[in-house]
């Protein structure tokens, strides 16, 4: 080939992939860097009077509005410029239409939401609200459909990849997704089935044990947040914090706020698709939620006849109602299904010739109602606890604290009050013994005001005394992170806000600890050297109970509770041991271990050093021989991938890994189910908040990975490192430096 001809070929070659480069860089500035939001300029938008949103350097908007529908409205549209196609897959995910747009992989996932009835429950409820509750959910949607009429032909490119529109938004859409916040926290029903499906094989005496409500030792009250008073302040007023610990996802679940017009100046995390700020301060109080985990659904065994949708209750046949339901499946045919409604609810399971209703307090009459601005208005503890009187779900523990200096706990949410039966176990529906009798009364539920340690902190435990007048079931937590969080915050005073980062930071174990020193101790009572573990055993026996990710001993724990636990559950319930995953499991072990009943083990150190000797081989098969090497982080590493970009163009060659950038991970972590920094696989903190009460602009905040959905936003992953460091951003009230400011203006 001659030196010209080579040439002109190098040169069409280069012209080649210059266009495809152009082309490339073209369909990224149309489709993704185009949608971008807009944060400086003017938007002519269905305003009665012009809005100014200042976005500080996190890309939060602070908003000031003459009236209470603009700021709303307001809300509505910039968090959809951020978080439409989060909001969007949200509503979708509750009402069982992610099908419709992800194919046959999500039919599942919608039949069980569809059986759920989220959307009817969400539709039956809206016609129940009051004019006002409507009127501000009516505002904010009013804001979400402006900017998505206004953006049709420039939506997030989540909408192109997968080819549709959104619809336009509706006030049931913004209850939907509190009901999908409502369904995940926590769905019980499950844990009935896992404790029937053990006691079918098991010792009804040890399975009962297993599944216990409290470990003995539950400080009160409150839930995975604390509050102190003054007295225990640099500055004499108090300090609140909440971290709130949620599955992990991209973009996470927050969107910080601050929302300001007559009678409103609120600022913390929102709900995107929901209007308000659900946890926060405003001008005199502020405030932490985190989950009750009180259980709130029971299943009813019935009698019942599936050609004519009949069954029995109380000696009486009785009509169910049949609800079809239409799932659109892309790719493919629409899928009919029908589900019965019986008076406990829809018929949920049909296991054989077991057919299973399903009661949730979500589905009741009357439960859907709408306090979130109520409590974002509140000034005092009266005012406060009057707004929580109307959170139906989900069971809640709210955190308080004024600038009065005051700080508080009450539980909110409606709670069913049953008779004869703790709600553990699929009861039968045919007998009408077993129907709720109401609520139990708002002014009955677990509270504190101003106790005299002036510290309110727990961590889910379970907050009711032993003696409560109802009976007490739910997936409550163990008390090893609420105990840590009392000592540390009892152990000095002078706190500042910034010093609270230290405690939420915290990874220390004292269950873990705990398990360390008890298989070490039954390795020494042996004496009986092993080569193959004394290496695992001489970490465990110098280590300071720190779940580091850089360590090994956390890892070695890790997998000998994994097998004492499943030692104790097969004990109980013969082949059913790896059924078990109760949040109390630890505290549980913990008990047994510590009193070592008769009727269990013959011998406990035994059965120690088998889980120890079985947890080095299988630390050896995933980490190698090298014990010194192994390290907890690589057994603990979390991947977060975007739901759409993940899967539309992994695959695709060199495009596929420089997708790397939109995703977080594999990451190592720190920490574990028992510490204060709670982490697993599949949670851990998804926001932080530090509250000052004697300055506000001295508080911090920040959310898991950053403000917008969009991926080639400067906030689409801004926060992710201060996040897993556990540093933290001011978080600015009064003194707002904005770096951009968008008028919304009268049309």
């Amino acid at each position: 080939m001659t030196q010209p001809v080579a040439a002109r070929i190098l040169k069409a070659v280069n012209v080649v992939v210059a266009l495809i480069l152009l082309t490339v860089l073209a369909g990224v500035w149309w489709y993704v860097w185009r949608p971008l939001p807009q944060r400086s300029g003017t938007v002519e938008a269905p305003v009665n009077a012009a809005v100014p949103v200042s976005f500080d350097a996190l890309g939060v908007p602070h908003i000031r509005a003459s009236s209470q529908e603009d700021v709303l409205l307001a809300q509505g549209y910039v968090t959809a410029q951020d978080r439409l196609w989060q909001m969007d897959s949200l509503r979708r995910f509750a009402s069982g239409n992610l099908a419709e747009i992800f194919g046959p992989v999500a039919l599942d996932s919608d039949k069980d939401m569809r059986r759920l009835r989220l959307r009817r429950i969400a539709e039956d409820g809206y016609t129940r609200l009051s004019a006002e509750d409507r009127a501000c959910l009516a505002a904010y949607a009013l804001g979400v459909n402006h900017f998505i009429a206004t953006h049709r032909d420039n939506l997030p490119v989540e909408f192109t990849l997968l080819g549709y529109q959104p619809r336009p938004w509706s006030a049931v859409d913004s209850l939907l997704i509190s009901l999908y916040m409502f369904r995940d926290l926590p769905p019980t029903w499950r844990d009935e089935v896992i404790k029937r499906n053990m006691l079918a094989e098991g010792d009804a005496q040890k399975v009962n044990y297993l599944f216990a409500e409290r470990s003995g030792n539950e400080p009160s009250p409150g839930s995975n947040a604390w509050a102190v008073s003054g007295s225990h302040t640099a500055s004499g007023k108090p300090l609140l914090s909440n971290d709130m610990h949620l599955e992990y996802s991209l973009p996470g679940i927050w969107y910080m706020a601050h929302l300001q017009a007559p009678g409103l100046d609120v600022s913390g995390v929102t709900l995107p698709g929901v209007p308000g700020v659900i946890v926060g301060h405003n001008q005199h109080v502020a405030w932490g939620i985190t989950n009750l985990q009180f259980d709130v659904q029971d299943l009813y065994l019935e009698r019942f006849d599936d050609r004519t949708g009949r069954y029995l209750y109380h000696g009486q046949v009785e009509q169910s109602r049949a609800e079809r339901e239409i799932i659109q499946v892309k790719g493919q045919p629409a899928v009919e299904m029908a589900t019965w409604i019986t008076r406990h609810g829809p018929i949920f399971i049909a296991d054989g010739k077991e057919r299973i209703a399903l009661r949730w307090t979500a589905a009741e009459a009357g439960m859907i109602q709408f306090p979130v601005l109520d409590i974002d208005r509140a000034q005092n503890w009266r005012q406060f606890t009057e707004a929580l009187s109307r959170w139906a779900g989900p069971g809640s523990n709210f955190v308080y604290a004024d600038t009065d200096g005051n700080i508080g706990y009450h539980a909110a949410g409606k709670l069913p009050k049953r008779h004869g039966y703790t709600g553990d176990l699929p009861v039968d529906g045919s007998s009408g013994d077993f129907d709720w009798d109401g609520f139990i009364p708002f002014d009955q539920l677990p509270s504190a005001y101003n106790p005299p340690s002036g510290i309110v902190a727990s961590a889910n435990q379970n907050p009711f005394p032993p003696n409560y007048p109802y009976p007490v079931n739910g997936n409550f937590a163990p008390p090893h992170r609420v105990r840590q969080i009392r000592d540390l915050l009892s152990a000095r005073n002078g706190w500042r806000a910034e010093d609270m980062l230290a405690v939420q930071k915290d990874v220390y174990s004292s269950f873990s600890k705990f398990l360390a020193t008890q298989a070490v101790a039954a390795y020494e009572k042996r004496n009986a050297r092993n080569p193959g573990i004394d290496a695992a055993v001489a970490l465990l026996r110098s280590w300071n109970g720190q779940m580091e990710q850089d360590q090994a001993a956390p890892f070695i724990i890790a997998l000998v509770y994994q097998h004492v636990r499943s030692a104790i559950a097969d004990n109980a319930a013969p082949g059913k041991g790896q059924l078990y995953e109760f949040n109390m499991g630890p505290a549980v072990v913990e008990k047994l271990l510590r009193e070592r009943p008769d009727g269990w083990f013959s011998d406990y150190d035994n059965m120690l050093l088998r889980s120890l000797v079985d947890a080095v081989e299988e630390g050896k098969r995933m980490q190698g021989r090298n014990i010194e090497r192994w390290r907890y982080g690589n057994y603990l590493r979390v991947e977060i991938d975007h739901p759409v970009i993940h899967g539309a163009l992994r695959r695709i060659p060199v495009v596929g890994k420089a997708l790397d950038f939109f995703e977080i991970g594999p990451v190592p972590m720190s920490g574990s189910s028992t510490t204060i920094r709670q982490t697993t696989r599949m949670l851990s903190p998804s926001m932080r908040l530090n509250a000052d009460l004697a300055d506000w602009d001295r508080s911090l905040l920040n959310i898991q990975i950053g403000q917008s959905g969009q991926p080639l936003s400067s906030h689409y992953k801004d926060q992710w490192a201060n996040h897993y460091a556990v540093r933290s951003y001011p978080m600015p009230y009064r003194n707002v430096q904005a770096k951009s400011t968008l008028e919304l203006r009268p049309r």
